[in-house]
Protein backbone atom coordinates (compact mmCIF):
# COMPACT_ATOMS: atom_id res chain seq x y z
CA UNK A 1 0.00 0.00 0.00
CA UNK A 2 3.23 2.46 0.86
CA UNK A 3 4.68 2.32 -2.33
CA UNK A 4 1.07 2.78 -3.87
CA UNK A 5 0.79 6.24 -2.52
CA UNK A 6 1.43 8.88 -5.20
CA UNK A 7 2.63 12.40 -4.49
CA UNK A 8 -0.03 14.82 -4.07
CA UNK A 9 -2.53 11.90 -2.90
CA UNK A 10 -3.96 10.95 0.42
CA UNK A 11 -5.13 7.51 0.87
CA UNK A 12 -7.86 6.80 4.29
CA UNK A 13 -8.40 3.61 5.22
CA UNK A 14 -9.22 1.42 8.35
CA UNK A 15 -7.19 -0.76 10.71
CA UNK A 16 -7.67 -2.90 14.38
CA UNK A 17 -9.48 -5.75 14.57
CA UNK A 18 -12.97 -4.36 13.84
CA UNK A 19 -11.60 -3.20 10.37
CA UNK A 20 -10.61 -6.61 9.92
CA UNK A 21 -13.67 -8.68 10.83
CA UNK A 22 -15.81 -6.36 8.98
CA UNK A 23 -13.79 -6.94 5.60
CA UNK A 24 -13.61 -10.50 5.91
CA UNK A 25 -18.24 -10.58 7.06
CA UNK A 26 -19.05 -7.44 4.77
CA UNK A 27 -20.24 -5.69 7.90
CA UNK A 28 -20.01 -1.86 8.42
CA UNK A 29 -18.46 -1.84 12.16
CA UNK A 30 -16.94 0.92 13.06
CA UNK A 31 -13.06 0.21 13.24
CA UNK A 32 -10.62 0.79 15.81
CA UNK A 33 -8.21 3.35 14.09
CA UNK A 34 -8.20 5.64 10.81
CA UNK A 35 -5.12 5.77 8.95
CA UNK A 36 -4.07 8.81 6.87
CA UNK A 37 -1.12 7.49 4.37
CA UNK A 38 1.00 10.25 2.36
CA UNK A 39 4.11 11.03 1.03
CA UNK A 40 5.85 14.11 2.61
CA UNK A 41 9.32 14.63 2.64
CA UNK A 42 10.26 14.37 6.67
CA UNK A 43 12.99 12.33 8.69
CA UNK A 44 12.80 8.71 7.19
CA UNK A 45 12.49 6.25 10.31
CA UNK A 46 10.51 7.49 12.50
CA UNK A 47 7.79 5.47 14.87
CA UNK A 48 6.35 7.04 17.77
CA UNK A 49 3.71 6.54 19.76
CA UNK A 50 1.69 9.03 21.45
CA UNK A 51 -1.54 7.08 23.54
CA UNK A 52 -4.26 6.93 20.67
CA UNK A 53 -2.14 8.61 17.96
CA UNK A 54 0.66 6.93 16.62
CA UNK A 55 3.02 8.27 13.75
CA UNK A 56 5.59 6.35 11.38
CA UNK A 57 7.81 7.98 8.95
CA UNK A 58 8.56 5.06 5.79
CA UNK A 59 10.66 4.55 3.30
CA UNK A 60 10.08 6.19 0.20
CA UNK A 61 8.91 9.39 2.62
CA UNK A 62 5.72 7.81 3.12
CA UNK A 63 3.94 9.00 6.29
CA UNK A 64 1.31 6.82 8.50
CA UNK A 65 -0.44 8.55 10.81
CA UNK A 66 -2.88 6.60 12.79
CA UNK A 67 -5.23 7.66 15.01
CA UNK A 68 -8.22 6.23 17.30
CA UNK A 69 -11.53 6.05 14.94
CA UNK A 70 -13.78 6.84 18.51
CA UNK A 71 -12.18 10.10 19.22
CA UNK A 72 -12.14 11.94 15.95
CA UNK A 73 -15.55 13.88 16.00
CA UNK A 74 -16.54 12.94 12.04
CA UNK A 75 -18.36 10.23 12.06
CA UNK A 76 -16.65 7.18 10.15
CA UNK A 77 -19.99 6.62 7.72
CA UNK A 78 -18.87 10.77 6.31
CA UNK A 79 -15.33 9.49 5.72
CA UNK A 80 -16.42 6.47 2.99
CA UNK A 81 -15.96 9.10 -0.47
CA UNK A 82 -12.13 9.25 0.92
CA UNK A 83 -12.08 5.49 1.99
CA UNK A 84 -9.42 2.97 0.45
CA UNK A 85 -8.46 5.13 -2.70
CA UNK A 86 -6.34 7.77 -3.69
CA UNK A 87 -7.86 11.66 -3.33
CA UNK A 88 -6.52 14.38 -4.60
CA UNK A 89 -4.61 17.00 -1.98
CA UNK A 90 -4.51 20.68 -1.93
CA UNK A 91 -0.72 21.84 -2.11
CA UNK A 92 -1.21 24.19 0.72
CA UNK A 93 -2.87 21.44 3.06
CA UNK A 94 -0.01 19.15 1.92
CA UNK A 95 2.55 21.48 3.32
CA UNK A 96 0.49 22.21 6.45
CA UNK A 97 0.40 18.23 6.98
CA UNK A 98 4.18 17.63 5.90
CA UNK A 99 5.30 20.69 8.03
CA UNK A 100 3.44 19.61 11.28
CA UNK A 101 4.94 16.26 11.09
CA UNK A 102 8.46 17.10 10.32
CA UNK A 103 8.27 19.29 13.47
CA UNK A 104 6.93 16.67 15.60
CA UNK A 105 9.42 14.00 14.42
CA UNK A 106 12.40 16.08 15.47
CA UNK A 107 11.06 17.61 18.54
CA UNK A 108 9.54 14.15 19.68
CA UNK A 109 12.11 13.94 22.38
CA UNK A 110 11.08 16.99 23.96
CA UNK A 111 7.23 17.28 23.55
CA UNK A 112 4.66 16.22 26.22
CA UNK A 113 3.20 12.51 24.92
CA UNK A 114 -0.37 13.39 25.72
CA UNK A 115 -0.04 17.12 24.06
CA UNK A 116 1.34 15.34 21.17
CA UNK A 117 -1.44 13.28 20.85
CA UNK A 118 -4.02 16.23 20.72
CA UNK A 119 -1.64 17.86 18.08
CA UNK A 120 -1.97 15.23 15.61
CA UNK A 121 -5.84 14.07 16.29
CA UNK A 122 -6.09 17.74 15.98
CA UNK A 123 -4.17 17.23 12.00
CA UNK A 124 -5.73 13.86 11.22
CA UNK A 125 -9.23 16.23 11.75
CA UNK A 126 -8.43 19.30 9.83
CA UNK A 127 -6.93 16.81 6.89
CA UNK A 128 -9.66 14.30 6.56
CA UNK A 129 -12.15 17.35 6.66
CA UNK A 130 -10.51 19.44 4.35
CA UNK A 131 -10.23 16.37 1.99
CA UNK A 132 -13.15 15.39 2.65
CA UNK A 133 -14.69 18.85 1.39
CA UNK A 134 -12.82 19.12 -1.39
CA UNK A 135 -13.94 15.49 -2.80
CA UNK A 136 -17.71 16.39 -2.10
CA UNK A 137 -16.80 19.60 -3.97
CA UNK A 138 -15.18 17.67 -6.79
CA UNK A 139 -18.17 14.98 -7.08
CA UNK A 140 -20.68 18.14 -7.13
CA UNK A 141 -19.01 19.49 -9.84
CA UNK A 142 -18.48 16.28 -11.70
CA UNK A 143 -22.03 15.38 -11.43
CA UNK A 144 -23.36 19.34 -12.74
CA UNK A 145 -20.83 18.44 -15.68
CA UNK A 146 -22.41 15.39 -16.22
CA UNK A 147 -26.07 16.61 -16.01
CA UNK A 148 -25.35 19.38 -18.60
CA UNK A 149 -23.92 16.50 -21.23
CA UNK A 150 -27.02 14.28 -20.69
CA UNK A 151 -28.99 17.25 -20.92
CA UNK A 152 -27.46 18.18 -24.53
CA UNK A 153 -27.54 14.58 -25.95
CA UNK A 154 -31.21 14.76 -25.18
CA UNK A 155 -32.03 17.71 -26.68
CA UNK A 156 -30.22 16.57 -29.75
CA UNK A 157 -30.62 12.71 -29.97
CA UNK A 158 -32.72 13.69 -33.42
CA UNK A 159 -29.34 14.47 -35.07
CA UNK A 160 -27.04 11.95 -36.81
CA UNK A 161 -24.33 14.10 -36.69
CA UNK A 162 -24.14 13.89 -32.61
CA UNK A 163 -20.84 12.41 -31.24
CA UNK A 164 -18.20 12.81 -28.72
CA UNK A 165 -16.63 15.89 -30.53
CA UNK A 166 -19.51 17.97 -30.72
CA UNK A 167 -20.58 17.07 -27.51
CA UNK A 168 -17.35 18.32 -25.79
CA UNK A 169 -17.53 21.12 -28.09
CA UNK A 170 -20.29 22.73 -26.96
CA UNK A 171 -20.03 22.39 -23.18
CA UNK A 172 -15.82 23.41 -24.27
CA UNK A 173 -14.44 20.70 -22.52
CA UNK A 174 -11.60 18.17 -24.06
CA UNK A 175 -12.58 15.19 -25.41
CA UNK A 176 -10.27 13.43 -22.90
CA UNK A 177 -12.58 15.82 -20.10
CA UNK A 178 -16.05 14.42 -21.76
CA UNK A 179 -14.86 10.23 -21.21
CA UNK A 180 -14.05 11.30 -17.67
CA UNK A 181 -17.65 12.32 -16.69
CA UNK A 182 -18.85 9.09 -18.40
CA UNK A 183 -16.23 6.65 -16.77
CA UNK A 184 -18.97 3.92 -15.61
CA UNK A 185 -18.19 1.40 -18.50
CA UNK A 186 -20.32 2.98 -20.87
CA UNK A 187 -18.43 5.52 -22.53
CA UNK A 188 -20.11 8.29 -25.00
CA UNK A 189 -21.17 6.58 -28.00
CA UNK A 190 -22.81 3.99 -25.90
CA UNK A 191 -24.75 6.93 -23.87
CA UNK A 192 -26.45 8.17 -26.93
CA UNK A 193 -27.14 4.74 -28.24
CA UNK A 194 -29.11 3.49 -25.11
CA UNK A 195 -30.37 6.76 -25.02
CA UNK A 196 -31.97 6.70 -28.39
CA UNK A 197 -33.30 3.24 -27.58
CA UNK A 198 -35.21 4.37 -24.77
CA UNK A 199 -36.58 7.63 -26.61
CA UNK A 200 -37.63 5.02 -29.71
CA UNK A 201 -39.33 2.48 -26.92
CA UNK A 202 -40.94 5.20 -25.36
CA UNK A 203 -42.23 6.48 -28.98
CA UNK A 204 -42.92 3.05 -29.78
CA UNK A 205 -44.84 2.22 -26.99
CA UNK A 206 -47.16 5.51 -27.79
CA UNK A 207 -50.84 5.07 -29.10
CA UNK A 208 -50.47 8.55 -30.48
CA UNK A 209 -47.85 7.49 -32.69
CA UNK A 210 -49.38 4.22 -34.00
CA UNK A 211 -49.74 6.14 -37.46
CA UNK A 212 -46.14 6.67 -37.96
CA UNK A 213 -43.92 4.19 -39.50
CA UNK A 214 -41.17 2.42 -38.12
CA UNK A 215 -38.44 5.01 -40.27
CA UNK A 216 -39.87 8.15 -39.00
CA UNK A 217 -39.29 7.13 -35.61
CA UNK A 218 -35.88 5.87 -36.48
CA UNK A 219 -35.41 9.21 -38.04
CA UNK A 220 -36.58 11.43 -34.66
CA UNK A 221 -34.36 9.26 -32.57
CA UNK A 222 -30.93 9.63 -34.89
CA UNK A 223 -30.58 6.94 -36.43
CA UNK A 224 -29.51 7.11 -40.29
CA UNK A 225 -32.29 4.91 -41.89
CA UNK A 226 -34.36 2.60 -40.68
CA UNK A 227 -32.59 -0.92 -41.39
CA UNK A 228 -29.51 0.50 -38.91
CA UNK A 229 -32.20 0.64 -36.10
CA UNK A 230 -33.92 -2.00 -36.48
CA UNK A 231 -30.42 -3.94 -36.17
CA UNK A 232 -29.39 -1.81 -32.97
CA UNK A 233 -32.83 -1.90 -31.09
CA UNK A 234 -33.16 -5.87 -31.72
CA UNK A 235 -29.28 -6.23 -30.36
CA UNK A 236 -30.79 -3.72 -27.69
CA UNK A 237 -33.79 -4.86 -26.80
CA UNK A 238 -34.19 -8.07 -27.95
CA UNK A 239 -36.95 -7.89 -30.41
CA UNK A 240 -37.85 -5.82 -34.11
CA UNK A 241 -39.01 -2.58 -33.39
CA UNK A 242 -42.63 -3.76 -34.41
CA UNK A 243 -42.78 -6.95 -32.44
CA UNK A 244 -41.78 -4.77 -29.37
CA UNK A 245 -45.03 -1.70 -30.72
CA UNK A 246 -47.39 -4.79 -31.11
CA UNK A 247 -46.64 -5.76 -27.94
CA UNK A 248 -46.70 -2.87 -25.76
CA UNK A 249 -49.75 -1.28 -27.81
CA UNK A 250 -51.53 -4.66 -27.39
CA UNK A 251 -51.07 -4.54 -23.18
Amino acid sequence: MEQQVATGFLIVRASGADAVKAAITGTTAVPDRIQLVMRCPVPRGANLSFGDCALRACSGDVVLLTVAAARLSVGFAELHPLMFQPVHVSPPLRTLFTNAVAHVISAAGALDPRGVGHHLLGLAELVLRSALRAELDRVDALAARRREAVDYIRTHLSEPSLDADRIAGALFISRRRLYQLFDDGQGVSERIKRMRIELAKTLLADPAQAARGIAEIAKDCGFANATHFSRTFRKVVGETPRDFREREQAR
